[in-house]
């Protein structure tokens, strides 16, 4: 995945926001953006990879990973899978603790325009359709301040996760739609893990580091725009957000 050079303040433009929203279903978060601020605090630990290599040279340029084995014809793109597990968290009323949920995508060539290519977000089953309001309008600037050339919600599906230091899995339906499955860094010097701190995780003002583990397998497996790739780019993160951080 990359790392969007912007601030924290940038946020999808009205239109950009009702269209993505109108089209995910997620009508609740429009009509949120006309009434007063609401105060909210997002924490959460998401088990990502991607079609990068190890480590994804997102987080450093406006590029993804040049051709490599994945990247045939010298096409640049990073194509991934996030599963979110939200720690604790509060939007007004809305209790976030616990909710889980999927995001696909590919965020294209050079995001450096701030365009990016499509997404699909998947809910679990148990997540509220006030919780998925919620989430939807704090992902959707604050934390991943993007034009989407394409965004939608796929059907509900049971979102697994077990993440660790040492190891992380997360499947989605089971692995019928999506997986990834993470191992310990194997160039570790010892059974300690291996994480990169004082780096910025897309615009969220905090997080624990990221924990290296390389990709056994990352795959999304539903819909035209399937993929699956072996021993590319995987870390474990907990980010932390408030409506405070947002300008």
């Amino acid at each position: 995945m990359r790392r969007l050079e912007t601030y924290l303040a940038v946020v999808l433009p009205m239109a950009i926001l009702t269209v993505i929203l109108a089209v995910s279903g997620l009508t609740g978060a429009i009509g949120q953006q006309a009434k007063p601020a609401v105060d909210w605090s997002f924490n959460a630990t998401v088990i990502e990879s991607c079609s990068c290599q190890m480590f994804c040279p997102c987080y450093f340029s406006t590029k993804p990973a040049p051709a490599h084995e994945g990247h045939a014809g010298g096409q640049h793109y990073c194509r991934f899978n996030m599963a979110y597990k939200v720690n604790k968290g509060m939007h007004g009323s809305v209790n976030l603790a616990g909710a889980r949920f999927w995001i696909a995508g590919d965020l294209g060539d050079d995001f450096g325009d701030g365009e990016t290519e499509w997404a699909e977000a998947t809910f679990d089953p148990s997540v509220t359709k006030e919780q998925r309001d919620a989430i939807a309008s704090i992902l959707l600037g604050p934390v991943y301040p993007w034009k989407w050339k394409k965004f939608t919600v796929g059907p509900d599906a049971t979102v697994e996760w077990n993440g660790g230091k040492d190891r992380a899995v997360a499947r989605l339906d089971g692995g019928k739609a999506g997986e990834i499955v993470l191992a310990h860094n194997p160039t570790a010097m010892s059974p300690e893990p291996t994480v990169i701190k004082n780096l910025k995780y897309f615009a969220a003002p905090r997080n624990d580091g990221f924990v290296l583990m390389p990709a056994e397998v990352e795959a999304y497996r539903r819909g035209d725009s399937q993929f699956e790739y072996k021993g590319t780019n995987g870390f474990m993160i907990t980010v932390d957000v408030t409506s405070k951080d947002v300008k």
